[in-house]
């Protein structure tokens, strides 16, 4: 078995890493069967990582990205001497089909496709599309550790407080540290935090499933709590910022990220919690005007009417199952990013980071 090869900054990755690269393979954690099992899927070809990618064995906008460049390495290995270059063509069109809402997989995709353009050879094209993978996920780590260090700045706390996060951001969903998550982890090292309160984050529970998981493996408090409690615990006070990540950001500042979301920054804003976006620049996508004109992704019923196969819901049920919603610029205090920081943004503010 070939050893994975690693980020530079994997001494700074923290927790379970989402994907390990072999060269000639990627694998990919399991996320649907976390925490009961991990369970680590291989992957030969491009197809595979786009039916993972599909099918959130691997989810979180930037490793979305990191997986679908490793996808289009593959593709490049995979391919024969003839019609190699419409073969990997075929095969990133494949994977920009997967999950329409990420703009980092889009992201991702371009820089694929100008190493590609410039690619005379397949063997060229093999290791130059290899090499830029890597390159990406040393990237997403190198701004995961830039935003936390950015985050800390913008909050300029000397107590130790609360924070209330949604869904995960953390080293599962990103090159190996995490967005707002890795804000998170920071704190905790800092030793500003007291308690993170990690919403359940239905329907997929990746807040029950994955972010309490994994701050409770490295030891960072975490009390888990029901989407629906989250008024209820801004009202005691404690939480002073709601940190969330972002699967697409507009330049007028308008957020798309998990559903759920958007509620947490109405409550933040009716009880003064400040409201912090954490995510790459990659996620940015200043073509998009504002929130209404992102794509949200609508997903199969049976995500809402069962659990873990059982049903709760009774059979034929009409079930609305947004995986996003958008929050927002005037409900949105600060957007970190690996660039600096936005204040309360806007159109002016994102034009002039971005």
């Amino acid at each position: 078995m070939s050893e994975p090869v690693s980020p530079s900054h994997r001494n700074r990755a923290i927790g379970t890493v989402a994907m390990r690269w072999h060269g000639d393979r990627l694998d990919l954690l399991d996320q649907r069967v976390l925490p009961a099992e991990e369970s680590w899927l291989s992957h030969h070809d491009a197809s595979s990582v786009a039916s993972s990618i599909r099918d959130m064995v691997v989810r979180g906008a930037p490793a979305i990205g990191i997986s679908a460049g490793y996808g289009v390495a593959l593709a490049a290995l995979q391919s024969s001497s003839n019609g190699w270059r419409e073969a990997i063509e075929e095969a990133m069109t494949e994977l920009a089909e997967s999950r329409p809402t990420a703009v980092n997989l889009f992201w991702a995709l371009r820089q694929m496709r100008n190493v590609l353009d410039a690619c005379s050879t397949r063997g060229q094209a093999a290791e130059r599309l290899a090499k830029t993978a890597i390159r990406l996920h040393e990237d997403d780590l190198s701004a995961n550790l830039a935003m936390a260090e950015h985050a800390l700045g913008v909050m300029d706390q000397t107590a130790p407080f609360a924070v209330l996060t949604h869904c995960n951001t953390g080293a599962l969903a990103t090159g190996g540290y995490g967005t707002a998550l890795g804000v998170v982890r920071h704190l905790h090292e800092k030793k500003l935090l007291t308690q993170v309160y990690a919403d359940e984050t239905r329907p997929w529970l990746q807040g029950s499933r994955l972010t309490a998981w994994e701050l409770a493996r490295e030891g960072i408090p975490v009390t888990l709590n029901a989407d629906s409690a989250a008024a209820a615990i801004m009202a005691q006070g404690e939480v002073k910022w709601v940190i969330v990540g972002a699967d697409r950001i507009t330049a007028n500042g308008d957020v798309a990220n998990k559903i759920g979301t958007y509620s947490l920054a109405v409550l933040a804003r009716y009880h003064k919690v400040k409201f912090m976006v954490v995510a790459p620049a990659s996620t940015v996508d200043m073509e998009l005007a504002s929130g209404r004109d992102i794509p949200i992704e609508q997903r199969e019923g049976r995500e809402l009417l069962q659990v873990q196969g059982v049903p709760i819901a009774p059979p034929g049920i009409d079930v609305y199952n947004p995986v996003f919603d958008v929050t927002p610029a005037n409900l949105i205090d600060a957007i970190v990013t690996e660039r600096g920081v936005v204040y309360e943004p806007g159109v002016s503010g994102m034009k002039g980071l971005f």
